[in-house]
């Protein structure tokens, strides 16, 4: 399929939280997708968070107090991090396990804090972290069905990303069932909102 670009082209960061990506329908839709997003003009890194050194959050407070916006880990974290602030658009992916999305995917949405000051203020009528920089990309999530999902899975997802989308100063641009769309879709979303 060929594209026609009619918008400004992006750089998108594509975490993807596959836990088992090598031959995984759900690692192809995303490979798929990148190459779609490559066609149009668009500047791709996907992170295969599998295959990295990613260590979990440890809630230190480091990122916000000894070292503001480093995080104490010594690990891929950094390489993360730097994608997700400088992109135009970033997608968290993960096929749902037990009802939500994988440990992985889980792991670097948490140490994303890092992104932001520890100062608080209210948003809505809620407490939430000041930005740490003037810009936040908007985000998509793309997520695969298991056998047993009910849509009160799949909102139960929508909404902590919703709440996340909030905390980031930013926006849920859609959430994409992979077993339910064509990539094409995907592609075609992440544009035109």
């Amino acid at each position: 399929m060929t594209f026609t670009t009619y918008f400004n082209t992006m750089k998108i960061t594509i975490l993807n939280g596959d836990s088992s990506p090598d031959d995984s329908d759900f690692t192809k839709y995303i490979s798929q997708l990148k190459k779609l997003y490559i066609d149009q003009g668009n500047e791709v890194e996907m992170f295969t968070l599998s295959a990295m050194n990613l260590k979990y959050c440890i809630g230190c407070w480091t990122c916000w107090w000894k070292t503001p916006g480093r995080c104490v880990h010594k690990d891929d974290g950094e390489l993360i991090f730097r994608s997700v602030i400088n992109a135009d658009f970033f997608i968290f992916a993960s096929p749902l396990v037990a009802g939500f999305t994988t440990a992985l995917l889980k792991k670097i949405t948490d140490r994303l804090i890092v992104l932001l000051h520890p100062y608080i203020l209210i948003k809505e009528g809620e407490f939430h972290h000041h930005k740490r920089y003037d810009t936040y990309p908007e985000f998509g999530l793309l997520i695969s069905r298991e056998t047993s999902t009910d849509n009160e899975d799949i909102q139960i997802v929508e909404d902590i990303y919703k709440r996340l989308a909030i905390n980031f100063h930013s926006r849920l641009r859609f959430l994409t069932i992979t077993n339910e769309h064509l990539p094409e879709e995907t592609a075609y979303a992440t544009h035109h909102f």
